[in-house]
């Protein structure tokens, strides 16, 4: 078994920033547990398999392919990151000749279109409802102690939490605030959430770079302490700051150690668009 591999660092346009994916070409079907085995060799948060639907179809001229993320642990249904990753490859190094690409994935169809400024996903649009703290307190008080809360959502489409803190804290707060994600999948056992999304207002017009809001995301659940950058989160981020802002373009930044930018534009047909940018660094070849 051979096949080209890639690693892209994506929501980001310089090397070793951003958020890391592996991307996988394969030419011909790969056993099902192989999939698992070579995200756990490649131990990033997510590997992407890019598959041809047709034997007829190539990486270079055709415009859709099958595509499936997998982390060290598990299958997910739906990475942002490795999916602006694996369009990079697609598009920048393959050269592959179309303006977009379409994606079948478990989350339905999603569609990358390259832009001069970077690549735009089509992504789903998630809504997040008031959620009772008390529901979820001993998640929260394990994750962030006695950090102040503003509001507290929750995405059944997602199984992710927001937990929205105080607008009297900032980036530099949110950067440095140490989350204790080891016990949480024991405290939070029951499945109803996969995912937990810190999330801050950004700061007003006038800063050198101003961002609507800042973000954090964490899924052990997945075996992923924390998630540099996440595309997936911000299907339920956009939602959510939209309505509070009153805003359908926004400006995004998570603030993992390694860091990245979103630029959002949420969609009349209900969907929003997120814009990254990627950096391949490194390719080769995967034998077994």
């Amino acid at each position: 078994m051979k096949f080209p591999i890639f690693i892209a660092d994506a929501f980001t346009a310089k090397a070793f920033r951003g958020n890391p994916a592996a991307v996988c070409l394969l030419e011909n079907k790969l056993d099902e547990d192989m999939h698992q085995k070579i995200a756990k060799e490649m131990n990033l948060s997510e590997t992407a398999f890019i598959q041809k639907l047709h034997p007829t179809d190539n990486f270079t001229q055709s415009s859709c392919f099958g595509l499936r993320w997998f982390t060290p642990v598990s299958e997910v249904p739906l990475c942002g990151h490795a999916t602006l990753a694996s369009a990079a490859v697609l598009f920048h190094k393959i050269k592959n000749m179309n303006s977009t690409l379409t994606f079948v994935t478990l989350s339905g169809e999603l569609k990358a279109r390259r832009e001069e400024d970077g690549i735009v996903l089509d992504l789903p649009l998630y809504p997040a409802h008031p959620q009772d703290f008390h529901e979820v307190e001993d998640l929260i008080k394990t994750a962030i102690g006695d950090t102040l809360v503003q509001d507290i959502r929750y995405s059944p489409d997602t199984r992710k939490l927001l937990v929205r803190l105080s607008d009297t804290y900032n980036r530099s707060f949110l950067e440095s605030l140490k989350v204790n994600t080891q016990n949480l999948p024991q405290v939070e056992n029951t499945g109803k959430v996969k995912g937990l999304i810190l999330t801050i207002k950004g700061e007003p017009d006038g800063q050198t770079q101003a961002f609507d809001f800042y973000s954090r995301y964490f899924t052990p659940w997945f075996g992923v302490a924390e998630d540099p950058v996440t595309g997936s989160a911000h299907t339920v981020l956009s939602s959510y700051w939209s309505q509070q802002l009153g805003k359908k373009v926004m400006h995004a930044f998570q603030c993992s150690s390694r860091g990245g930018e979103l630029k959002i534009s949420l969609r009349p047909d209900g969907r929003v668009d997120i814009k990254g940018r990627a950096a391949l660094v490194l390719e080769g070849t995967l034998t077994a």
